[in-house]
């Protein structure tokens, strides 16, 4: 079977790259940027500062600061006005996925026309977008550097899958220096959604040698380092190591796509206007308990790499471990133990389930699954 790897062009890490990584822009050419960011970021001076360092380059630039948590179509077309009017050539985001999935849905909107709607699906654009940088600011979605963009269809009470590989950023940032703000609870949801991208990768049907290894590297890592980050987010080490591994997580689900943890999660966003990360780590243990019965071999590797000592297990018994595994570390950095807590309601499961057999990320899922089963997954998640 053959497979294609998606990455951007140019990927620039480490502590302190900032600067590096200004240098870089300026090297494309670039006029006038559209700094697509939330208010949160905006009124921390993180947007004019990076106005700042683009200016510095000769690059003038102007702030949106419309992309609301679980950005929504009409988040987007506010962005692409502001483009139009001021004449950006190109776009950078700055945050986390919110920011970089409405500024991917202005980026394509430009150039290929229409709305964001007419997206939906796979590789439905034909022409590829304007120019993105994307600078991170979590260390979570990874959608710094995937094809994967999501937007909230509000009107539909769904969140869309676009996966076209012109949504790709030209060029990714990740400086855990930028990171080191991120309170205890969002470092914690954006770390266990790149347990889960890594997890849902690495059980993939569309799984490659490339992904597994990108997989297996991130679990680790996000295991070692995400009860750290969140106790002390002054760390620098854990911040760095959990940069690089949410980029290897993005990797790997970039490329390998994902399953029904995110399928059933878009539906929780969507419909309830929840964090995605929470949802998709409540979610989580569930759908591979789920999984288990087709993959027991594959996540008893995923135990392996998250620690579990499984020495003498049947690939039964370590797939057991790995379910343990995931459930201990959600709850050491104070994930909500069900739906429930989050607002979620029981009568809304059938059509939660509905929405979820529709949703793009479903379709490498290991096992398949019918609207029975996926409601039952989500009543055992509450």
């Amino acid at each position: 079977m053959s497979s294609t790897f998606f990455i951007p062009a140019v990927n620039i890490m480490g502590t302190g790259c900032l600067d590096e990584a200004m240098d870089a822009i300026r090297k494309y050419g670039f006029r006038k940027a559209l700094i697509v960011t939330d208010t949160g970021l905006a009124k921390a001076g993180v947007a004019t500062m990076i106005a700042e360092k683009l200016a510095l380059q000769d690059i003038d630039s102007v702030i949106f600061d419309g992309a609301k948590p679980n950005p929504s179509i009409a988040n987007v077309e506010l962005g692409l006005g502001l483009l139009k009017e001021t004449r950006c050539d190109f776009v950078v985001s700055l945050g986390g996925g919110s920011p970089h999935d409405c500024a991917k849905g202005i980026a394509l909107c430009a150039t290929n026309g229409g709305t964001i709607r007419d997206y939906e699906g796979v590789d439905r654009s034909a022409k590829p977008q304007l120019p993105l940088i994307a600078i991170n600011t979590t260390a979570g979605t990874a959608s710094e550097m995937t094809r994967f963009c999501i937007i909230t269809d509000e009107s539909r009470h769904v969140k869309m899958a676009i996966v076209d590989r012109n949504v790709t950023p030209l060029l990714s940032v990740n400086d855990p220096a930028l990171m080191v703000a991120m309170p205890k609870g969002l470092t914690a949801a954006t770390g266990m959604d790149a347990l889960t991208h890594a997890i849902e990768a690495y059980v993939s049907t569309a799984a490659n040698p490339i992904t597994d290894a990108c997989a297996l590297k991130a679990i680790t890592l996000i295991s070692n380092n995400l009860p750290q980050a969140v106790r002390d987010g002054s760390d620098m080490i854990a911040r760095e190591n959990m940069a690089y591994a949410q980029f290897l997580a993005g990797m790997a689900f970039n490329n390998a796509s994902l399953g029904y943890v995110h399928a059933m999660a878009h539906q929780l966003g969507g419909f309830y206007d929840l964090p995605h990360g929470v949802c998709n780590a409540v979610l989580l243990p569930h759908v591979q308990s789920f999984n288990a019965l087709v993959c027991a071999d594959r996540l008893t590797d995923v135990a392996h790499a998250m620690g579990a000592d499984i020495r003498g297990f049947s690939p039964e018994e370590g797939a057991q471990a790995a379910i343990a595994a995931i459930r201990d570390l959600a709850r050491e950095v104070e994930i909500p133990a069900g739906l429930r807590e989050l607002g979620a309601r029981l009568n809304d499961i059938p059509v939660l389930a509905s929405n979820a057999l529709k949703d793009a990320c479903g379709l490498t899922n290991p096992r398949p699954a019918d609207q029975r089963q996926i409601e039952e997954i989500f009543r055992s998640a509450f």
